[in-house]
Formats: structure tokens, sequence, C-alpha cells
């Protein structure tokens, strides 16, 4: 593969928020819409659980189909979307820092063509995702 076909990205954030507390919102598949501008229709077709499909629609732009590939309660999620040679996986991280504060980590591997301009344009949001999942977390939290 050539240099434009891969891109890796890496977003975190810092919270007081508790992992679980996290984890209760990400497991929340319907209600990602709410705190994820970035989503404007999702549907997931089970549980969230590896092998479950699901399908999210972005703001004007087609509805993508991806797959939950690894489900680790209260540490991590991965999701897989493919788009014909172009598979685009993001790693959902939970990591406990110290106390009272976790590191909510969001890193995403493209492969395929056009992996280097496609990547940075699905983590284009991913700061402002992540600060929106924090402020929840910690209103959920307190």
């Amino acid at each position: 593969m050539n240099d434009d076909s891969v891109w890796r990205g890496e977003y975190a954030v810092e919270t007081s928020a508790a992992p679980e507390t996290i984890w209760s919102i990400f497991r929340d598949v319907s209600g990602w819409k709410t705190w994820n501008a970035g989503i404007e229709q999702i549907d997931i077709d089970g549980p969230f659980a590896a092998g479950t499909l699901f399908t999210m629609k972005p703001p004007g732009e087609e509805a993508l189909r991806s797959q939950l590939i690894e489900v680790r309660e209260n540490a991590c999620f991965i999701d897989e979307t493919r788009v014909g040679d172009l598979v685009i996986k993001v790693a959902h991280r939970i990591e406990a820092i110290g106390p009272g504060r976790t590191r909510i980590v969001y890193a995403v591997d493209a492969r395929g063509p056009q992996a280097s301009e496609i990547g940075p344009a699905v983590a284009s949001d991913f700061p402002d995702v992540l600060a929106s999942l924090a402020k929840l977390a910690e209103t959920r939290s307190a």
C-alpha cells in the first residue's frame, strides 16, 4: 500500500466521569445522536456486542453500515465501516488514569483508497464529539 492508503489519528479528552458512566452512554446507541452532532439517525440491529451491525446517517450524507468488531465492557469498543475497498476502524477507549480521572480516546485507522483524505474527514468532528460526551458523562456522574 502506498502512503495515501493508510491514515491513523487519535483524539482524547480527560473527564471526572467514571468509566461505568461513559460506558452506559456508549451502550445507548440510539441516544448517540443526542450528544454527537455528526449523527442524524442511528439504528442498531441487536445487542451492543461484537458482531452486531448498525446503520448511521450523518447529516446530509448517505447512511453507512458498520459493525461492532470488539466490545469490552467499561473499557473499549471498536467499530468497522467498509465502503468499497476502504476500511475504517474506530476504537473508542475508556482509560482510568487516576483517582476520579478518566481519559476517553477515539483512535481511527483508515486503510484503502483515499484513506489519507477520508480518514481526517471522518475524524474532523472528534474533538467536539469527545467534549460533548465528556460533558454529558460528567452531568450524569454528578
